[in-house]
C-alpha cells in the first residue's frame, strides 16, 4: 500500500521547502553575477510565493451525524490522543469550519455569530472585520483546553421559525427535512455562522486547508461557501451513513452542491461511514462483506459516478485503533484505503498541477537570464572585432577608432527618447488593459444582475439576465484578448526598429497567453447557473441570499481577471526588463570599450592583455550559463523527501 495522505502531503510540504532554499540560494547566486534585474526579480518572487503559499483544500459534507468530524479526527488529528472536533453522541459541528494555519496570528478559534446573517454582506466582507468575530485563544500543548473551546462549533440557540427564515437557515425546498419545533414554537439554529480555527498542525502549517460542512441548510444557507469554498477544493469528502446509504437529504446535497461535471469526477469521494453499525455476531464476515458491497453499488448507481469512489470506513473505530495502535483494528476499519484514495487521487494531481506551473516558471526564470548573458556575450564578441582589428595598425587607425565609438555613443544616446516615448505608450495601453479586466469593470458588466436580484420574490427571468452578463464578461475578455495582441505587434514592431536604428538584438517577447481566462470564465458561467434553476427558486427568491450569491460570483469572477491581469503585468515586465537591461549593458560598453583604446594608446602590450581579458569573460559566461542550466535543472528534479529527511544545499560558484 502507498502512503497515507499524511505521509504523501509532508513528503510534498519538505518538497515545497526545498524549493524555497534552493530558490533562495539561486536568487543569492543571479545577485552575485549582477544578473538580478527586475523581470528575473519579479519571477524569483513568484516562484517562492507560488510554492510556499500553495494550499491544498480538502472539504467535508454531509448532513448531520454522518461522522464528518470524527473522520477529521482520525485522519488529521489521532496524535493528539483524543478527539478535537466534537464528535460525541450529541456534538456535533453546527457552522462550517476551517482549520488552516495563518502566520502571525496566535492559535485561536475564531467564531462569527449567526445574527449577521440578518445583513446581505458575505463571508469575504465579515473575514475583514476581525472586529465582529469572537475569539477564543486555543492552547496547543493542552489538548483538552482545545477540545473545550472547539466545542464551541457545536453551540446551538433557539429562536422562532420566522427568524430561522429570515436568516435563511430552514426553507421549504425538496430534500430539507422540516426542523421540530418545541411547545413554544422555537426552533433550534446554530449560535455561530461560521468558524476560523487557526492551529499550528504540522500538515496545516505546509498549506493543508480543511472544511467541516454540517448539513443541507449550513451547505445552502451560504452561497459562498458552496460555489467558492466548496467548488474550488481540491478534494470533496462527501459522508452517507453505511447503514442507511443515500437519503432524500443526502442526495438533496449531492445535486443541489457536489454532483461532478466530467472533469471533476477525480476530485469527489464518498465515504460510506459508520460501517461497523453492520459489524454483529449474527452476520458472518463474508455476509458484512457483501452487503456492504451491495451498499456500495447502490450509492455509486445512485450518485452517478464509479463504484471505485466509493469507499467503505468506520471513522470511530479508525480513531480508536490509532489511539490505541490497534493494527488489526485500524485496517478492519477501512481508514488507511480512505487515505491512500486521498493520497493518490488528490495529492498525487496537487502536485502534478504545481510542478508543471514550477517548470514553467523556472523555465521562463531561465529565458530571462540567458537573454541577459546573451546581451554581455555580444557587447563582447564586438569588443573583440575591434580589438583584434587594432593588431598592427598605428596611432592614427587607433584615434580613428576612438572617435568613431564615441560617434556611436552619441548615436546610441538618441535611443534614450525613443524608449521613454515607446515606455508611455505600452504603459497607457497597459494600464488600459488591466484596467478593462479590473474589480471596476466586474461590477459594471454584474450591475444588471445585482440590481434584478436585489429585491425579494420569484426571480423568473435570472437566467436570462445572467446569461446576459456573461455575454458582456465574454465580450470583456474578446476586447481584451485583440488588445493584448495589438500591444505585442506594437512591441514586437518597436523592437525591430531599435534593433535597426541602434543596434540593439531585442527579440520578440513570447506569446501572451490568455486562453485560461476565457476557460475559467466558461467554468465560473456553468458553476453559478444551477443556482438560478428550479431548485433553488425558493432560496434566490429571499433578497438577502441571492444579493449574497452575487457577491459569491463577484469575488469569483475578480479572482479570475486578476490572475490574468498578473499575467499580463508580469509579461510587460520581462518585455521591459529585456530593453533595460540592453540599454544598461551597451551603455556600459560604451564605455569599457573607450577606456579599452585609451589604455592601448598608452600601451602597446595593453591590446594584448584586453583581448585576453575578453576570451577569459567570454569562458566565464559559457560558465555562468552552464551553471544556470544545473540548479535550473536541479529545482525541477527535487524528488519528494521523506519526512524529516534534508538535502545537501547547491554549491555555488
Amino acid at each position: 500500500m502507498g502512503p497515507s495522505f499524511n505521509q504523501q502531503f509532508d513528503q510534498h510540504g519538505v518538497w515545497r521547502r526545498d524549493f524555497a532554499q534552493q530558490l533562495h540560494q539561486l536568487r543569492g547566486w543571479l545577485s552575485g553575477h549582477e544578473l538580478l534585474d527586475s523581470a528575473v526579480q519579479e519571477r524569483l518572487q513568484r516562484l517562492e510565493a507560488q510554492v510556499r503559499g500553495d494550499q491544498v483544500t480538502v472539504a467535508f459534507v454531509a448532513e448531520f451525524s454522518r461522522g464528518k468530524s470524527e473522520l477529521i479526527n482520525a485522519v488529521f488529528f489521532s496524535s493528539y490522543g483524543r478527539r478535537l472536533m466534537p464528535a460525541s453522541a450529541g456534538r456535533t459541528t453546527m457552522c462550517p469550519a476551517e482549520l488552516g494555519w495563518e502566520e502571525g496570528l496566535a492559535p485561536s478559534l475564531r467564531l462569527l455569530p449567526i445574527e449577521t446573517r440578518g445583513e446581505a454582506r458575505g463571508l469575504a466582507e465579515w473575514r475583514q472585520r476581525p472586529d465582529a468575530w469572537q475569539q477564543w485563544p486555543l492552547d496547543v500543548n493542552d489538548g483538552a483546553q482545545m477540545a473545550a473551546m472547539l466545542a464551541k462549533v457545536a453551540e446551538v440557540r433557539r429562536v422562532p421559525m420566522a427568524q430561522a427564515q429570515a436568516w435563511g437557515l430552514w426553507q421549504d425546498e425538496a430534500g430539507a427535512e422540516p426542523p421540530p419545533v418545541d411547545i413554544q414554537g422555537l426552533v433550534e439554529v446554530p449560535m455561530w455562522r461560521h468558524a476560523l480555527i487557526n492551529l499550528p498542525h504540522p500538515l496545516l502549517r505546509q498549506g493543508l486547508v480543511i472544511i467541516d460542512t454540517p448539513g443541507l441548510n449550513a451547505v445552502g444557507a451560504e452561497p459562498e461557501l458552496t460555489v467558492n469554498l466548496i467548488a474550488q477544493a481540491h478534494a470533496v469528502v462527501f459522508l452517507l451513513g453505511a447503514d442507511t446509504g443515500v437519503t432524500q437529504s443526502d442526495l438533496a446535497i449531492w445535486r443541489a452542491h457536489l454532483r461532478p461535471t466530467g472533469q471533476d469526477d477525480a476530485s469527489r469521494l464518498v465515504v460510506l461511514n459508520k460501517i461497523d453499525t453492520l459489524w454483529d455476531s449474527l452476520s458472518t464476515g463474508r455476509e458484512i462483506h457483501a452487503q456492504l458491497q451491495r451498499q456500495r453499488s447502490a450509492s455509486a448507481e445512485t450518485l452517478g459516478i464509479d463504484v471505485a469512489r466509493v469507499l467503505p470506513v468506520s471513522a470511530q473505530k479508525g480513531l480508536v485503533a490509532r489511539i490505541g495502535d490497534n493494527a488489526a483494528l485500524l485496517q478492519a476499519s477501512g481508514l488507511p484505503a480512505f487515505e491512500q484514495a486521498l493520497s493518490e487521487g488528490i495529492m498525487g494531481r496537487r502536485q502534478s498541477v504545481l510542478r508543471a506551473a514550477v517548470a514553467s516558471g523556472v523555465e521562463q526564470l531561465q529565458i530571462e537570464v540567458v537573454r541577459r548573458l546573451n546581451i554581455r556575450r555580444r557587447d563582447l564578441d564586438d569588443q573583440m572585432a575591434e580589438l583584434r582589428s587594432l593588431r598592427g595598425k598605428n596611432v592614427s587607425v587607433i584615434d580613428a577608432m576612438r572617435r568613431r565609438i564615441e560617434q556611436e555613443q552619441g548615436e546610441f544616446s538618441a535611443s534614450a527618447a525613443r524608449i521613454q516615448a515607446l515606455r508611455a505608450v505600452h504603459g497607457r495601453a497597459l494600464q488600459t488593459l488591466l484596467y478593462s479586466l479590473g474589480a471596476g469593470a466586474v461590477e459594471v458588466q454584474l450591475a444588471g444582475l445585482r440590481q434584478a436580484l436585489q429585491h425579494g420574490g420569484l426571480k423568473l427571468g435570472a437566467r436570462r439576465l445572467y446569461a446576459g452578463a456573461f455575454a458582456q464578461l465574454h465580450g470583456v475578455v474578446d476586447q481584451a484578448l485583440v488588445e493584448a495582441g495589438e500591444l505585442q505587434q506594437m512591441l514586437a514592431a518597436t523592437f525591430r526598429e531599435l534593433n535597426a536604428e541602434f543596434g540593439f538584438s531585442l527579440q520578440a517577447t513570447t506569446t501572451l497567453q490568455l486562453q485560461d481566462l476565457t476557460q475559467a470564465l466558461d467554468q465560473v458561467e456553468r458553476g453559478y447557473l444551477h443556482y438560478l434553476g428550479l431548485g433553488h427558486a425558493i432560496r434566490l427568491a429571499r433578497a438577502d441570499y441571492s444579493q449574497r450569491l452575487v457577491q459569491a460570483l463577484a469575488l469569483r469572477l475578480t479572482t479570475v481577471f486578476g490572475t490574468a491581469a498578473d499575467a499580463m503585468a508580469l509579461w510587460s515586465q520581462s518585455a521591459m526588463a529585456q530593453l533595460d537591461a540592453q540599454w544598461q549593458e551597451r551603455k556600459r560598453s560604451f564605455t569599457r570599450r573607450i577606456e579599452a583604446v585609451d589604455r592601448i594608446q598608452q600601451a602597446a602590450s595593453s591590446l594584448v592583455e584586453r583581448i585576453a581579458e575578453i576570451e577569459a569573460a567570454d569562458a566565464g559566461i559559457a560558465a555562468l550559463e552552464l551553471r544556470l542550466a544545473q540548479q535550473c535543472q536541479q529545482l525541477l528534479a527535487l524528488p519528494a523527501s521523506a519526512p524529516g529527511e534534508t538535502r545537501d544545499p547547491i554549491p555555488v560558484i
